[in-house]
């Protein structure tokens, strides 16, 4: 790396960083330095300028310090960055001032060793390949994992909570796998499908009476009908247009679960929505209505709150499972490569007598059933759903995992699940920052891994070598 002349190494990274901080310190103002509280007599606004002004100045120094690093002086910064980073746990300005001084500087670190060693920026960057034989191997080990997670004593049950939820999210990225990885077609209302699951499996067991083992189907079933419903004019659309409708249609079925307070309590919500029992046999209490057994009784136990829980998240892994292999299984058919088809150039599918419509149909149907499970799944989790549980944001981080785990990509889409929504929640704590550490992480995948963390995808068919 070449060494520019002290002064010009001062000078410019000194403007970048000023303009960088007057940035931050203006959007800083309105939300970290003038937050509101809400108490009983409304609204209390709470000033902490101080802390605004902290991190402005925080980010200046950070940009000040890439712009000596890029300048051709690397090594002294990752030096001081590592040290900064190091002792802000320390300083008792503020406890989310420490954790973002302490984030910067491990960034800055880290930006200015892969400045200073090219080779191992070329390695990290995309320069290394994942080997095909640990892709492989990868699922296995991650399932092992899976099965024993909740036997092991180091799981509490906050912990056992995220992993339920990450696998929910897992299945939720699968299932739109189906659409925009293998079919490639672009849809911004996913969500409207677990919706659709979640309140059919609630009217169904408080209506009808239906346990969620039978319900389950239905709200799968539910699903599937409207994407057929919906799917037929809809799909004759492409690119932009066809996402926009899809986008269209998630409000719309949120604004219809709002309006329509007779059948879903509007924004209410319905509550009290039946939990789930042991494939119908015992329920997960103490005192099980009559006609019915205890879950402890039935196998000879002391009785533990957890172990409905526990049974939730084999449940969930369970149908993830059953989404991936369906489309393990369907890449295999003619169904699924026909979905291949389509993606890679819907002109040649075509001309090779393919039906286009029906092929989009199936796609969207299909993907639209395990959005319809995952939410009867959610809704027996919760015991509680509400259109607010069903806004745009969801779909769009249901995109987000796919498309940074990689498109078409099954294990891709596990990874990403574990970094969008699983770390998050283990900060939770830092209620405040949670969606700033969120962008933070979306940005550096798409900085480091533009095709997603595992782009590699297994051709569906091979063509044997010539005789």
């Amino acid at each position: 790396m070449l060494r520019t002349p002290l002064r010009e190494a001062l000078l410019r990274p000194l403007r970048d960083g000023a303009l960088a901080g007057f940035v931050a310190l203006v959007l800083c103002l309105p939300i970290v330095g003038l937050p509101t509280s809400e108490t009983a007599n409304g609204l209390i606004l709470r000033p902490r300028i101080p802390e605004a002004i902290a991190f402005a100045v925080a980010v200046f120094l950070g940009r000040f310090a890439l712009g000596v690093a890029e300048a051709g002086r690397p090594r002294p910064v990752a030096l001081i960055a590592l040290l900064v980073a190091i002792a802000a746990p320390f300083i008792r300005f503020a406890p989310e001032f420490s954790a973002a001084l302490a984030i910067g500087g491990l960034f800055v670190a880290l930006r200015a060793s892969l400045l200073a060693f090219p080779t191992l920026a070329g390695r990290i960057t995309g320069g290394v390949k994942i080997p095909p034989v640990a892709i492989k191997r990868a699922p296995l080990v991650i399932l092992a994992l899976l099965v024993v997670l909740p036997l092991t004593p180091v799981i509490d049950r906050r912990l056992l909570d995220i992993a339920i939820l990450v696998l929910t999210y897992v299945m939720l990225g699968w299932g739109l796998n189906i659409t925009v990885g293998l079919a490639g077609l672009l849809d911004l209302g996913y969500v409207a499908f677990f919706a659709i699951g979640a309140y059919a499996y609630a009217l169904l067991s408080i209506s009808a009476g239906l346990s969620f083992w039978g319900a389950l189907p239905i709200a799968g079933l539910c699903a599937a009908v409207a994407g057929l419903v919906v799917g037929g004019p809809i799909l004759r659309l492409r690119g932009d247009y066809f996402a926009i409708v899809t986008l269209g249609f998630g409000e719309i079925t949120r604004l219809i679960a709002i309006n329509w307070s007779s059948l879903t309590s509007g924004s209410q919500g319905i509550a009290q929505i039946p939990r789930i029992s042991f494939f119908g046999v015992a329920d997960f209490t103490a005192t099980p209505d009559a006609g019915r057994h205890a879950f402890h009784e039935l196998f000879g136990i002391s009785f533990d709150p957890s172990h409905r829980q526990i049974f939730i998240f084999y449940v969930i892994l369970a149908l993830a499972l059953a989404v991936n292999a369906f489309i393990a299984r369907s890449r295999k058919l003619p169904l699924g490569r026909a979905w291949e088809a389509l993606r890679e150039d819907e002109i040649a599918a075509q001309s090779l007598g393919l039906n286009l419509q029906r092929i989009r149909l199936s796609a969207y149907a299909i993907a639209a059933s395990w959005g319809g499970l995952a939410g009867a799944f959610f809704a027996v989790r919760q015991g509680f759903i509400s259109p607010e549980s069903f806004s745009f944001l969801e779909s769009a981080v249901i995109l987000a995992i796919v498309v940074l785990g990689g498109v078409g990509s099954q294990l891709g889409v596990v990874l990403a699940a574990i970094v969008m929504i699983g770390v998050p929640e283990l900060v939770r704590q830092l209620a405040e920052y949670r969606m700033l550490a969120f962008g933070v992480a979306m940005v550096a995948i798409m900085v480091w891994r533009p095709s997603g963390l595992i782009s590699r995808r297994e051709p569906s068919i091979r063509l044997g070598a010539a005789p």
